[in-house]
């Protein structure tokens, strides 16, 4: 791989909590990281059934380079589209690259 084919910018976001005022919060996600060099594929497709509707579920596979901080609760974001990160790979086990494999939500 090289570095020309991370030829995609992505941000990655964490979960955090908001106080909502009243002794609640709600959930939202922060950016940790804006602007990082990605290669994106799409891996597979398929419909689901929930609430008796069909629908679709894109998986894809984004690789970046290394970073120790990642976390499978964390999110990508990408051309305005959101992926939530399923697990994380490290192909080559030399801390060079991750494999993020993701489903694509909704925001």
């Amino acid at each position: 791989m090289f570095a020309g084919d991370l030829n995609k910018r992505i941000t990655i976001e964490a979960p955090t909590r908001i106080s909502d005022g009243m002794g609640g919060y709600t959930e939202s996600y922060t950016a940790i990281a804006s602007s990082i060099p990605a290669a994106i594929w799409p891996v597979s497709a398929g419909d689901v059934i929930q609430a008796n509707a069909s629908t679709m579920v894109v998986s894809h596979r984004i690789r970046v380079r290394y970073r120790a901080v990642l976390k499978s609760s964390w999110r990508v974001v990408w051309a305005g589209r959101y992926f939530a990160i399923v697990s994380i790979i490290d192909p080559s086990m030399e801390h060079k690259f991750l494999d993020l494999m993701t489903k694509e939500s909704t925001g």
